[in-house]
């Protein structure tokens, strides 16, 4: 049985001869981190929201933090008000 080749290829071989991984534990890294870069900024929202909620963290820190690392996301969205983030995470 032949396996089809990944378009992820070339990296996964890269990871599993500069790394320790193995070749399935470097596909997973890579498809994590394409999982990863793919979140839309609404996922991100609340999903760092769930993140820093289970801390304990309340909410003025919540959106204040989350506000703080959007910039700094890969592809960097327009600034949102709290006002936005709250919508994304409660309707």
């Amino acid at each position: 049985m032949l396996e089809r080749p990944s378009a992820h290829d070339d990296l996964v071989d890269h990871l599993v001869r500069s790394t320790p991984l193995r070749r399935g534990e470097a596909a997973r890294v890579v498809l994590d981190v394409l999982a990863y870069f793919d979140e839309t900024v609404e996922e991100f929202v609340r999903r760092r929201h769930r993140e820093l909620q289970s801390r304990g963290l309340a909410n003025q820190e919540i959106f204040e933090r989350i506000t703080a690392e959007l910039p700094h996301r890969a592809v960097a969205p327009p600034g949102l008000s709290l006002r936005q983030l709250r919508r994304i995470v409660y309707g």
